[in-house]
């Protein structure tokens, strides 16, 4: 499969450069996606960030090579990277509980990360409602924020920026501005996003009229969307996080289209009586199109 074959690849370039800088953008054009959206993907896939993969498969090569040669810790250290071997041994110690020294004693117990590798894991037994949609241009306006891509990172600080709209009016003014009701779902949109950090904001569709000072505006291009949804439930903000996994672990791997560089989207709706839905907007284009 195209996609296993360029994932497993990515991961033969790391491993082969352990012990050498690690180009973050070379590793992402051989897995034919920005720098930013394969860590994001990796991070989604294995829940460990890309840079503390590496880390790990570091420190278990240095405790391989600790174990079976004579190497000094000051070498090894430098050949993984590290500008000390306090700094290493530091790290060392972290993850092996350890100082390297003792590393060659006998029966020292130590930590060993294998090297990772792709497969697809076929589920099918939770169902995924999505559709394809082309998206006229249109515009959004609300407050935005840098949120931090590593890891888990956006799983906390986005939480805590809507915790914050809400808490010091922030939600109440844009739901104004937008002519919605007290209780009126606004939504969230993702962009200008590189390999540390991307673009948040929470806002709404454009009104015609002027808006008040304080907000920012965003024009979206025209582009076709992957849309899914978390159906509809009282609780559908807990849904998203794991929606967001899904996409990346389930759906584009088997799918037939590749993600490319737009605004993404967090769409909610109220549906009445207490029930909500969320919907993940996603940029794609067809795998024969980007090949093209």
């Amino acid at each position: 499969m195209d996609w296993l074959d360029r994932m497993n690849n990515a991961m033969e370039y790391v491993e082969t450069h352990l012990s050498e800088t690690i180009d973050y953008e070379q590793v992402a054009r051989i897995a034919s996606c920005s720098t930013y959206n394969f860590q994001r993907m990796f991070s989604f896939i294995t829940n460990v960030p890309l840079a503390e993969y590496i880390r790990r498969r570091r420190l278990t090569l240095a405790a391989f090579e600790l174990q079976s040669s004579g190497i000094k810790v000051i070498d090894v250290a430098f050949k993984y990277g590290y500008e000390s071997p306090e700094a290493f041994s530091r790290a060392f110690k972290k993850m092996h509980g350890v100082m390297p020294m003792s590393a060659r004693d006998k029966g020292v117990s130590l930590k060993a990360y294998p090297r990772l590798t792709f497969h697809i894991s076929i589920r099918g037994d939770v169902e995924m409602n999505y559709k394809m949609e082309e998206i006229q241009g249109f515009a959004m306006f609300g407050v935005s924020t840098l949120i931090n891509a590593a890891g888990e990172n956006p799983f906390i600080e986005i939480p805590k920026f809507w915790e914050k709209c809400k808490s010091n009016g922030t939600v109440k003014r844009i739901r104004a501005a937008a002519g919605l009701g007290e209780h009126g779902q606004i939504h969230a949109v993702l962009y200008n996003n590189n390999s540390e950090c991307f673009s948040y904001m929470i806002g709404y569709f454009l009104p015609e009229h002027e808006l008040p000072q304080g907000f920012e505006k965003l024009q979206i291009p025209p582009q076709t969307y992957a849309i899914f949804s978390t159906g509809i439930n009282p609780d559908g903000e807990n849904d998203i996080h794991e929606l967001w996994r899904r996409i990346w672990r389930e759906w584009f791997p088997t799918c037939d289209y590749h993600f490319t560089s737009g605004p993404e989207f967090e769409m909610t709706y109220d549906r009445g009586n207490g029930m909500y839905e969320m919907e993940i907007w996603i940029p794609v284009v067809k795998k024969s199109e980007s090949q093209a």
